[in-house]
């Protein structure tokens, strides 16, 4: 089958049409919603320079006419038949009871949602191989309305699929520096799926939950410190202040000991810099993938360093497997179990999330 760039272009005018209304989105920074007669038009900013823009999408329904729709890549909602590479937007998408309408799949072995993973080994959902490398001739069997897919800096494996013809949603709502603005792009899926009053209602709560979190731990006079993780090669990267986990340490009541980078990401450190910093930090959360639960013994012997901190002396490391805990799938758009987990650690006075959904001492 030939799918032609054409297809996914309207008529009417360059752009939106102007005039419509702007979506209110209280967080979100890269995302811009605008409504027009008939159809929306979603504006994501290029994460990498903020004056240029990465995508604009006419979102717009069969019933609006192409000659009505301005130029630009046209998707129609709902969505029916769309390839969607992430873990993370597939368990939104089922949350928001789209499920239905995901046909294909990229990296299908880091897919954990038990429906879904059943339809893959059933060929109702397409295996569309590694999502660094997709198998394009399953996708042009599949021809889906859409792909979903994460967009990367000065990326060029999206040039084959731009080929084809298929609308390409630039996910960058990982791109966002705080979990309350990467939360809200739900609106932006509920608006791709049909679902946008179920995807505003998900955010109302996950806002409320959230915020209601962070207000216990105002009074707290006590801020712990927090590291995360560790050397991973020759280097640490630590949250620098302006950071998505900068943010959750904050909103726990704690601090964190790196907040002298002005970054909106990870800062590269070497063990020595990160021992010299936040040696006296109260905590250490670890995110580890292995099939075999880590012991704090082996964790330690990890490198000559790791026992010289205060949070290793005083038994405070406590860990997440990621391959059996799915904290990566669903602390995106479910920010409010991560800051439970970090609450209950660090002011457990507060009583907040004993159990604990993600973390457990080593």
């Amino acid at each position: 089958m030939l799918l032609l760039p054409c297809a996914c272009t309207g008529g009417a005018a360059d752009g939106d049409s102007g005039g419509g209304d702007t979506l209110a989105l209280s967080y979100a920074k890269e995302l811009t919603i605008t409504r027009q007669d008939g159809y929306s038009v979603a504006t994501i900013r290029n994460p990498w320079d903020t004056t240029a823009v990465l995508a604009k999408y006419i979102l717009a329904p069969d019933s609006v006419p192409a000659e009505k729709l301005p130029k630009g890549t046209v998707i129609r909602v709902p969505l029916k038949n769309s390839l969607v590479y992430s873990a993370v937007h597939i368990g939104l998408i089922d949350e928001l009871g789209a499920d239905s309408a995901i046909a294909g799949v990229c990296d299908a072995r880091f897919i954990n949602l038990d429906k879904i993973k059943l339809r893959i080994a059933a060929k109702t959902i397409a295996d569309c191989g590694n999502s660094m490398s997709p198998d394009i001739e399953k996708i042009m069997h599949l021809s889906p309305d859409a792909i979903l897919l994460s967009p990367y800096e000065n990326s060029t494996t999206n040039a084959r699929l731009e080929s084809l013809g298929i609308p390409i949603v630039q996910c960058a709502d990982y791109m966002e520096s705080s979990p309350l603005a990467r939360a809200e792009w739900m609106k932006f899926f509920g608006l791709l799926y049909g679902s946008e009053h179920k995807a505003d209602s998900l955010f109302r709560a996950t806002e409320s939950e959230y915020l209601a979190l962070k207000k216990q731990t105002e009074g707290c006079e006590t801020r712990p410190s927090v590291i995360f993780d560790g050397i991973y090669g020759s280097q640490w990267y630590v949250p620098g202040r302006h950071s998505t986990a900068a943010t959750y340490i904050r909103d726990a009541g704690g601090t964190n000991p790196f907040d002298r980078y002005d970054n909106p990401g990870s800062v590269a450190l070497s063990p020595e810099q990160v021992l010299m910093q936040a040696h006296d930090a109260d905590y250490w959360l670890v995110r580890y993938a292995t099939t075999a639960p880590l012991t704090r013994a082996a964790h330690l012997k990890g490198n000559s360093i790791y026992p010289q901190f205060d949070a290793a002396k005083k038994n405070n490391i406590f860990a997440c497997n990621t391959v059996e805990i799915p904290l990566f799938d669903e602390t995106p758009f479910h920010p409010q179990w991560f800051l439970a987990d970090l609450v209950s650690i660090l002011h457990p006075e507060l009583g907040v999330n004993p159990e604990r959904r993600y973390f457990s001492r080593l």
